[in-house]
């Protein structure tokens, strides 16, 4: 990896940073979507509802990228190119009550829909670069 993650930790872990992130569709043609972002034991983590696009492009193995600005100096930004690494349901409401929390100051995700499945991405970073 070019960089460590380590110089942009505080956008990735505790500031209400959105990521912008880059997928690809079925044909070839690029999708991008923002979203809320964490970090934890070197993998970025990105959580969706099933059925979304990105939950249709986001599988074990696929490329992404991910482009996120400093909301207090937006001429310090990180870009990540990495791989997905795993996807599961497994704790997926869990992290997005905590992404609520970071996010919006709530306990629980306010715009769950009835019988809405989460579904929690772990992506692997394989090249960071950035403005620091």
């Amino acid at each position: 990896m070019a960089e460590s993650l380590d110089i942009w930790a505080d956008l990735l872990t505790t500031k209400k940073t959105f990521a912008h992130i880059a997928t690809l569709n079925p044909d070839g043609t690029p999708q991008v979507t923002p979203v809320w972002i964490d970090y934890k034991g070197g993998k970025v983590l990105v959580n969706s509802a099933r059925g979304r696009i990105k939950d249709r492009n986001l599988k074990d193995g696929v490329p992404v990228a991910i482009s996120i600005t400093d909301p207090d100096n937006p001429y310090r930004y990180v870009q990540i190119q990495g791989k997905v690494v795993r996807v599961t349901e497994d704790g997926a409401w869990d992290h997005i009550h905590s992404m609520a929390q970071k996010y919006l100051g709530k306990d629980k995700y306010p715009f769950a829909k009835p019988g809405e499945v989460r579904v929690l991405y772990e992506i692997e970073p394989r090249a960071v670069s950035g403005n620091k």
